[in-house]
């Protein structure tokens, strides 16, 4: 007995010692780290110090697409900071410049749409805001009311006003939710447009407002659960989309002119016409057939206003029966060809719905009198030119089945299998991959939540995920709070944007790489991300799918308009997200030295030390 206890003290003293002496040995270790001879605290006081925002040498300017000359480059660069651009420049958006648009044709309205500017006039400065320009109002006051200094013009309150878009009252706008088409307000023409459309059941969840004016048949479309992507052109009414963003409704400068729309086929469950002035009996019925390419089989195309209801309101449109009388019947002679049966007219309004495949309208496929498009990528719609022709739909066994795949009501169809998926048309993705994308993004928004506890509160009601890849991102923090816009680069290798359609999201291609460089730079897989498309309206950008070489990611942004400037230390280890906040109350950006997957890769392979930021 006297044994075994000796035995056992002997042991507790053993055990005491070594634990001492590890203890003592990695204090000794973290003491020499820190006197200058060790590399570990070294290195990472040298990273941390020069990677503050305040202060960042070695930084570079120009992306690199190739490893050549990279350490002489790389090593040398100097800091850029941007400037503020003029006060002029408050309300500028790149490709949309006023005065460059005029030297444009006016035929197709060509001078309307998209002109970038050449390398030489483009612009490397911040946008300034306008002169007490506040924080918007959240959701869904928003709706109804936006600061006068935000968006500076009160013209569309004096052209407008008998139309009751906006009333100018105090330092304030108001939207009362009128408009030309629905002066009892957009409540009531939803109404309307419910008694004949599935509008509250799920059915139709994403929509497109061609010539949307301030949006307000968005905003109110909201309630019933239904994404609107509305567009009006930058004209005389250049604030109208400012306006339709300042209220934290989805909109874009954009114009139905001589390119096709910025969507893949097949997306929308309703497209809507109010008075929009597109010319929709003229050229060949183009602009009906582009339309019909967008519209989901057995999706509604919806025309309020000339020339439909003309037998009553050809006095106050100033225009005679017989030229109303025969735009009508064109519009009707198309539609007949694209095969839209009519199921409604009543009170101004029309509504056609579109078939559900080719089968159930052997003329559309047999007609002679109309070309059909070629069979190309339902996505090669970038900058290309609108054509006169039928967008075929995807073959069906028989006159029931819906082309493409039916899709589930939203919003069941938010996490559903979208059918572009289960059927096999997006080269790299299956149902598999589709699901553990879902859990990997619920992963990545929960450690997003951990850090910026805002995100879902209403705090933030405008975001763009800038590479949206499936949507997963959208569909996690799917919210009535907040609405995403979700960007698919063009240049992608598979496109996806389909698919984030088909989950009951909204989204756009876009690229980022070709356009005017302002405010911020960060580089992308060798390919420059910047935000610039809207002006003033976007309160959190998320950029995914980032390729570091397995160390400290610094992101910095502004918040609204400059008056505070945050940066995340993000690390990027094991697919997991480690962010912490660093910053804040800084008004100067510095564009980072990231690296492209190639250059990654070539400075491994030469051995070289990776540069500090």
């Amino acid at each position: 007995m006297a044994r075994s206890l000796t035995e056992n003290k002997t042991r507790t003293a053993s055990i005491v010692l070594v634990v001492f002496g590890l203890c003592s040995f990695f204090y000794l270790l973290g003491v020499w780290q820190r006197s200058g001879f060790g590399r570990g605290d070294s290195i990472a006081a040298v990273v941390n110090e020069q990677t503050k925002c305040l202060k960042l040498p070695n930084l570079n300017f120009e992306t690199h697409h190739s490893a050549s000359d990279l350490l002489n480059d790389t090593f040398n660069s100097q800091v850029k900071t941007f400037e503020p651009c003029d006060a002029e420049y408050t309300d500028y958006t790149p490709c949309e410049e006023q005065k460059r648009a005029m030297t444009f044709p006016r035929d197709h309205m060509i001078y309307r749409e998209r002109h970038c500017p050449p390398e030489n006039e483009k612009l490397y400065c911040l946008i300034p805001a306008p002169k007490g320009y506040v924080a918007p109002f959240p959701w869904p006051k928003s709706r109804d009311y936006v600061s006068y200094a935000n968006v500076p013009h009160k013209s569309l309150t004096v052209e407008k006003a008998i139309q009751n878009w906006v009333h100018y009252e105090g330092n304030v706008f108001r939207f009362p939710g009128g408009g030309t088409q629905f002066p009892q307000g957009a409540d009531k023409y939803i109404e309307q447009l419910a008694s004949v459309i599935p509008i509250t059941k799920g059915k139709v969840r994403t929509a497109l407002d061609t010539g949307c004016g301030v949006a307000s048949l968005g905003a109110y479309l909201l309630k019933k659960n239904v994404l609107t992507m509305s567009f009006a052109p930058k004209d005389n009414h250049e604030a109208q989309v400012q306006f339709a963003l300042e209220r934290g409704v989805p909109a874009y400068i954009g114009v139905l002119g001589s390119m096709k729309l910025s969507f893949p086929s097949r997306v929308f469950d309703m497209a809507h016409c109010s008075r929009c002035l597109i010319p929709w009996s003229g050229s060949n019925g183009m602009y009906m057939m582009e339309v019909d390419r967008v519209l989901r089989p057995g999706g509604y195309w919806v025309l309020s206003g000339p020339p439909i209801g003309w037998k009553i309101h050809y006095k106050g449109w100033q225009r005679t029966k017989d030229d109303l009388q025969s735009e009508q019947r064109k519009i009707e002679q198309f539609a007949e060809l694209l095969c839209w049966k009519k199921i409604s007219e009543k009170d101004g309004i029309a509504i056609w719905r579109k078939t559900l495949n080719g089968k159930s309208c052997p003329r559309k496929q047999d007609n002679s009198k109309v070309a059909k498009c070629e069979l190309t990528s339902e996505s090669d719609v970038w900058y290309k030119k609108m054509e006169a022709c039928i967008t075929p739909l995807p073959e069906v066994k028989s006159v029931s089945e819906v082309a493409g795949g039916e899709l589930e009501p939203f919003p069941q169809r938010l996490n559903a299998v979208p059918p572009r998926i289960a059927r096999g048309f997006v080269p790299g993705f299956s149902v598999q991959t589709y699901q553990e994308d879902n859990k990997l993004w619920q992963k990545h928004v929960n450690a997003y939540k951990k850090t910026n506890d805002l995100l879902d509160t209403g705090r933030y009601r405008n975001i763009m995920d800038m590479n949206a890849g499936l949507g997963s991102f959208a569909a996690v923090l799917e919210s009535p709070k907040l609405w995403v816009m979700n960007v698919v680069p063009f240049i992608a290798d598979t496109s996806t944007l389909g698919v984030i359609y088909e989950r009951g999201l909204i989204g756009m291609y876009h690229d980022w790489y070709v356009n005017c460089r302002i405010a911020l730079l960060v580089s992308y897989f060798g390919y420059r991300i910047l935000f610039l498309t809207y002006v003033r309206c976007t309160l959190f950008l998320h950029f995914g799918s980032f390729v570091f070489c397995n160390r400290p990611f610094y992101f910095c942004w502004f918040t609204m308009w400059g008056t505070s400037l945050f940066c995340y230390e993000v690390h990027l280890l094991h697919e997991h997200y480690y962010i912490d906040i660093l910053l804040s109350s800084h008004t100067t950006i510095h564009e980072y030295p990231f690296y492209s997957v190639h250059e990654v890769n070539a400075l491994h392979n030469r051995k070289a030390k990776f540069p500090t930021l």
